[in-house]
């Protein structure tokens, strides 16, 4: 018998099956198709706006994205360098060739996990605990534990204009039975749509006519722990271009037609990354929409079209590619298409990660309604860590929204549930500013370590770093600059010079300086991140300690549970929209309820009321 079987060997399905074999159980990791474990599908990037903190706080657990982003990209770059600190992410162009390999090359290094090609149809089920799994030919496999992560193969259907193909991704097979199946044992089922761009052959690109997207000539890494595995001048170039009228106008002629709009889909599709066709509707006072040409490995002919998914014919498809600039002879090697799978509702899953109505069933990914690898590798990550603390007979690990994106997303999918497919935004994180790229080791190694997920030199590492940040903060309070020196140095940089002499933390707090300018008077021998650290915290101190402010005011209302055998209808008063959401989602804590839509601040003060005099709340 496993402990642990994951389902699933996309990037929810990896990080599932790593993390719980690093705490120590025994994992089988079940596939459809072996060649596809890691799979990048759709755009060949690691990270992104929110995405690139993800990635970060997956590394900072203990998880495996990071590391091989880092090992595989061939362009790396922070977006929104030039704006504050909480809303800067990494992304990375990753090789679509190396990702999988490199990603089987560590979970293969795992002793105590077994990789397996199989389709898993149904579950083992008594009495409602999960059980183990049953195969389509009928092969049963036992284990304490069962993570789901299907991605978009459940009752998968491809869709390109008029045409419905059963299918997963690239043409492969679907899984047929399991969606009903788990609907049999009471899970809602829902239908969403995601779908993807044409690939173009590169030698039929005018790259002259569109413009250059290099990387970034700062190095960088998504882990803590390793040092860049690349060379800065050799980063592979990407390409802008934009649509224009002609391409608007095909697109309107042949709208009935795609498969959208021509009313041959079902799902739902994601409101945050629309196809080219529902841009042009939605934003239909916009002359133009911007479009990426990115490698898709240095292995292959093949560029991906980032921002023209699409599900028109084929032959529209020629048309609308030709009339972008640039791409008047491009080869079109893959089609776009669009594609429909079945999910679970959201809001039957707990904020572990498990199911409410099948005990020991946990689900990661896209089955839980979001879309993109990095939100479905935090996913996986909560699932495998929380599979194996409930076997080791221990509380589940609950990141708050004050402590991880993760634990945004992870909140957000099982109070609010899903509409369209969940995207992480900075907006959707109220204290991204203390949720940000640079110190995700320092939120969240501590946990890691607790758990088992990160090492003694890991976590000597996290300590070291954490004694230098103080004592260069103490070092800056203490020296100054003075006028007489320093003054040359200010005038040589345009800087504007202080009129008296002021302390390193007084002169860091001005928005134009920084440690680059700061170690021309005087040297600050410590790592590039440290410096970074204290730079951060001196300058929006006044905001950030407004940040852990609020926080400190959501975890007392956190601490708040509500018990879980409580009965809304014996709450008087309460609205009847709130009554019946609430009953659905069994919110664990007040500040919980309080995030449910429908659910108001009279609700919530009706309910705190009655939690004080039913069950002696305080």
């Amino acid at each position: 018998m496993y402990d642990v079987i994951v389902v699933g060997g996309g990037h929810a399905g990896c990080e599932a099956a790593n993390i719980a074999g690093v705490m120590g159980m025994k994992v089988l990791l079940l596939t459809m198709n072996l060649n596809n474990i890691a799979d990048m599908p759709c755009n060949p990037s690691i990270g992104g706006t929110a995405k690139g903190v993800i990635v970060r706080e997956i590394d900072a657990l203990g998880g495996l994205m990071g590391v091989v982003a880092d090992k595989s990209h061939f362009q790396i770059k922070m977006l929104n360098n030039s704006k504050g600190p909480a809303v800067r992410s990494l992304r990375a162009q990753a090789d679509k060739r190396v990702y999988p390999k490199k990603m089987r090359e560590a979970l293969d290094n795992n002793k105590n996990l077994e990789i397996k090609e199989g389709l898993v149809e149904d579950l083992i089920v008594e009495d409602n605990i999960v059980k183990g799994v049953i195969l389509d030919n009928g092969e049963k496999i036992a284990s304490k534990c069962v993570i789901l992560t299907t991605g978009t193969y459940l009752k998968a259907n491809v869709l390109v204009g008029s045409e419905n193909t059963p299918s997963g991704p690239h043409g492969e097979g679907r899984s047929n039975h399991l969606s009903d199946n788990l609907k049999k044992l009471g899970l809602n089922i829902i239908r969403l749509k995601t779908g993807t761009p044409e690939r173009i052959k590169a030698s039929s690109i005018d790259f002259s006519k569109c413009t250059e997207e290099l990387g970034d000539d700062t190095y960088y890494t998504f882990s803590h722990d390793i040092k860049p595995c690349y060379k800065i001048n050799e980063q592979q170039k990407c390409y802008l271009l934009y649509t224009n009228e002609k391409t608007h106008q095909i697109i309107r002629d042949h709208l009935n037609e795609s498969a959208m709009y021509g009313g041959y889909a079902t799902g739902v599709g994601p409101r945050y990354c629309p196809s080219i066709e529902d841009k042009i509707v939605r934003f239909a006072d916009k002359p133009r929409h911007q479009l990426f040409l990115e490698p898709e490995s240095i292995y292959y002919d093949e560029w991906y079209l980032q921002g023209f998914s699409t599900s028109m014919p084929r032959y529209v498809q020629e048309e609308m590619v030709h009339s972008l600039k640039g791409l008047e002879n491009a080869i079109i090697t893959k089609y776009a298409y669009a594609i429909e799978y079945d999910a679970i509702n959201a809001l039957q899953i707990n904020p572990s990660l498990e199911n409410k109505i099948l005990e020991n069933l946990f689900t990661a990914g896209q089955i839980n309604g979001t879309s993109g690898y990095e939100e479905a590798a935090g996913q996986g990550l909560i699932a495998g860590i929380n599979a194996a603390l409930k076997l080791q007979g221990k509380e589940p690990l609950i990141l708050k929204r004050n402590e991880a994106y993760i634990g945004v997303l992870i909140d957000d999918l099982v109070t609010k549930g899903v509409k369209d497919p969940y995207r992480m935004l900075t907006s959707r994180a109220e204290f991204r500013l203390i949720l940000r790229h640079d110190n995700a080791d320092l939120r969240l190694r501590e946990i890691g370590y607790k758990i088992g997920t990160i090492n003694e030199e890991q976590y000597e590492r996290l300590q070291k770093k954490k004694k230098d940040i103080q004592k260069l903060k103490e070092e800056i309070k203490r020296w100054g600059i003075t006028l007489e020196k320093s003054a040359i140095k200010f005038k040589e940089n345009n800087l504007p010079v202080p009129k008296q002499n002021i302390t390193f933390a007084e002169l860091l707090k001005r928005p134009e300086i920084t440690f680059d300018f700061a170690n021309t008077l005087h040297k600050f021998d410590y790592d590039k991140e440290v410096l970074e650290q204290v730079e951060i915290e001196i300058k929006y101190e006044g905001y950030i300690k407004k940040a852990y402010k609020e926080a400190e005011k959501l975890k007392k209302i956190e601490e708040k549970q509500i018990p879980e055998d409580i009965d809304y209808k014996l709450v008087s008063n309460l609205a009847s929209e709130a009554r019946q959401k609430l009953s659905e989602v069994r919110p664990k804590t007040l500040a919980q309820a309080s995030r449910i839509s429908g659910v108001n601040p009279s609700d919530i003060a009706i309910l705190a009321v009655y939690l004080k005099k039913e069950y002696n709340h305080e």
